[in-house]
């Protein structure tokens, strides 16, 4: 069974803290080689916030059909596009072991960041959240674009290094050890589940 704090329960907690899953989508799922660890971290972490009442927001990567706002200049989308590990498509699908539930929100970005192109910002300020819970892929893209916009914006953030990947694994590991620790704390899903001092 899955470790559950029962301090993540504690109200005082839910209203200024959030899950972002990030990029978790099948395409992008399906190129991380043995992806099942990082499934079944992501998955447990899911879990401890919904019984902890957190909110959950799903942030996915969509772009409209034609792609009118992909620009010629912006080298990472048009890798993007040539790969074809994403279409002009609605909805766009979250792996399916870690789907969204009625109650979460999902949230629509435009590039690398999840903040950019998105209304993320004005959810998190309308829930009135302080404190990002981090998971994702790639680390070396969303995790880490978005680390770097939300930090400028003032949020606290934590990073769970399990329930982060990379196409890289050295990649990875030097921004959980050298760059994410500048601007929030890194733990492992396991350690955030079971930090709360009632655990």
């Amino acid at each position: 069974s899955s470790p559950i704090c029962p301090a993540l329960m504690d109200t005082q907690h839910s209203p200024k803290t959030a899950l972002l899953v990030l990029d978790l989508q099948e395409g992008f799922v399906q190129l991380i080689k043995n992806n099942e660890g990082l499934i079944s971290a992501v998955s447990n972490t899911i879990k401890s916030a919904r019984i902890g009442k957190i909110p959950i927001i799903y942030v996915v990567c969509g772009l409209r059909k034609g792609y009118p706002d992909v620009s010629l200049n912006n080298q990472s989308m048009q890798r993007l596009l040539k790969s074809k590990l994403i279409d002009a498509q609605e909805p766009v699908y979250v792996y399916s072991q870690i789907s969204p539930q009625p109650q979460d929100f999902i949230v629509t970005k435009r590039r690398a960041s999840a903040f950019s192109g998105s209304d993320l910002d004005l959810v998190l300020r309308t829930l009135k959240v302080e404190h990002l819970i981090l998971t994702g892929i790639a680390t070396s893209g969303v995790v880490l674009s978005t680390v770097r916009e939300a930090a400028d914006k003032d949020y606290i953030l934590t990073v769970l290094s399990d329930c982060c990947a990379d196409l890289e694994d050295d990649v990875h590991d030097f921004l959980m050890k050298k760059i994410f620790p500048k601007q929030s704390t890194v733990k492992t899903s396991l350690e955030w589940i079971t930090s709360y001092p009632e655990c």
